[in-house]
């Protein structure tokens, strides 16, 4: 499967750390020309020097910084053969009390931007009659979890709007999918153990045995096996997958 991806442009958006970053890694080792994209411009510099990528600053959630950010991509590496969705944001609230700033914001960037970017691709690749569109869901988008009922909501959102397009591209030889991590060792989880530590008056430890008591695993996530699964998807082999959710969540949710 050496260099399976040679020349092949992919763009990742939330691209410059985390899961983006290890996604950005993966495509690249496969011989991938990849642009990332996000909000970090140190991050996205930084990454962009290692892997000889090209990076664009990009808030998925306001049309015009896509429309721009997209352009400059098409421009630097032609047209889109591969767009990982990874963008996103999670916080969490009491549904009585969540502010409507609140369930606006998470819709915005974890739905809507996944909606815009795509729209940004899908032509190009229709005209090409190939391309793999890869949307970083969660497990949040497969099942329910107190106090993230709007993290929960954009995450359904993004495997129904998943599902939909994969019908709409599917004899364009066009894949559409979604994975479904599971808590994964990121800034995000990290934010998550603080949070319980301030709020509960939890330890470190105490704190991150609450994140994982549902995974038997009894582990984060790696961001590495989140990327590894986008690279199948996005592998001549993964043709006839399309319109699937795939967890990556150590039997979390089956």
């Amino acid at each position: 499967m050496s260099a399976m991806l040679q020349g092949k442009h992919a763009i990742v958006t939330g691209g410059g750390k985390g899961i983006g970053a290890a996604i950005a890694r993966a495509l690249a080792d496969q011989g991938a020309n990849v642009s990332i994209l996000g909000r970090d411009a140190k991050s996205l510099e930084a990454l962009s020097q290692r892997l000889g990528a090209f990076a664009y600053q990009c808030d998925v959630a306001r049309v015009n910084s896509v429309e721009t950010a997209f352009a400059a991509c098409f421009q630097r590496f032609g047209d889109p053969y591969i767009l990982v969705n990874n963008a996103g944001q999670a916080e969490a609230a009491d549904f009585a009390t969540m502010p409507r700033e609140l369930w606006d914001r998470m819709l915005a960037v974890n739905l809507t931007g996944t909606f815009l970017c795509s729209q940004q691709v899908i032509g190009r690749m229709m005209a090409a009659k190939a391309g793999r569109i890869v949307n970083i869901a969660s497990t949040s988008g497969l099942k329910g979890y107190a106090k993230i009922a709007a993290y929960c909501a954009s995450k359904h959102g993004v495997i129904g709007l998943t599902r939909s397009l994969a019908q709409e591209v599917v004899k364009l030889g066009i894949t559409v999918n979604a994975v479904c991590p599971g808590y994964t060792d990121t800034d995000m989880a990290q934010r998550g153990i603080a949070s319980l530590q301030q709020n509960l008056g939890k330890s470190a430890e105490e704190a991150k045995a609450m994140l994982l008591r549902t995974n038997p695993r009894g582990t984060f996530i790696t961001p590495e096996e989140v990327a590894a699964a986008v690279v199948f998807l996005c592998s001549p082999a993964a043709s006839a997958i399309t319109g699937a959710a795939i967890p990556v969540a150590a039997g979390e949710v089956m």
